[in-house]
């Protein structure tokens, strides 16, 4: 706390809320955050890696890189709540990403909101014109429906297999095999 000239209290907000850091946030290290959907794109997270830590290098940021690979709707990927707990940590001054959907298809503001109030700067390097509510709403939808379809799929997909082994052990005990 410290006192203005005419005696009024000026609190560290910061301080009060129990963020202080010793480093100012810009010599807080930066955390370089990429992530794909599926493995079939991991060609894709090795350029996404490639672009953040070239980006990070030519802005002279002391860095390091968080990758993962789940779907942008899943809230329990490894390095997602790795970046989390680090940004409330206080030890994180900045978050680089590719695009906003590479935090969450869905909730990545809840994650820009933490990173505001733990006075974290998130640079996005590929930001596209705003798009206006209807055409993000679409977006969601679709992407909401690609998710849940391709869980539907896979888990009639794992059914439909183990009712074939099934088969095939049946036939194998006919045939006597």
């Amino acid at each position: 706390m410290e006192r203005t000239p005419t005696g009024r209290r000026v609190y560290d907000l910061a301080k009060l809320r129990g963020l202080a850091s010793h480093q100012a946030p810009s010599s807080r290290i930066t955390l370089a955050y990429a992530r794909v959907s599926s493995h079939d794109q991991k060609e894709d997270l090795v350029r996404q890696v490639a672009l953040l830590e070239s980006f990070c290098a030519a802005n002279g940021w002391t860095f390091e890189t968080l990758q993962d690979l789940g779907s942008g709707l899943n809230y329990h990927k490894k390095g997602l709540r790795i970046l989390i707990r680090r940004i409330c940590s206080g030890e994180i001054g900045r978050v680089v990403i590719t695009h906003k959907d590479r935090l969450l298809r869905l909730g990545s503001e809840l994650v820009f909101s933490l990173c505001e109030h733990f006075g974290v700067e998130v640079v996005i390097i590929n930001t596209s014109e705003e798009a206006t509510f209807e055409e993000e709403l679409v977006s969601d939808v679709l992407e909401m429906i690609t998710v849940f379809s391709a869980r539907l799929y896979g888990s009639l997909s794992h059914k439909n297999k183990q009712v074939l082994d099934a088969l095939r052990q049946a036939a194998k005990e006919v045939n006597g095999e």
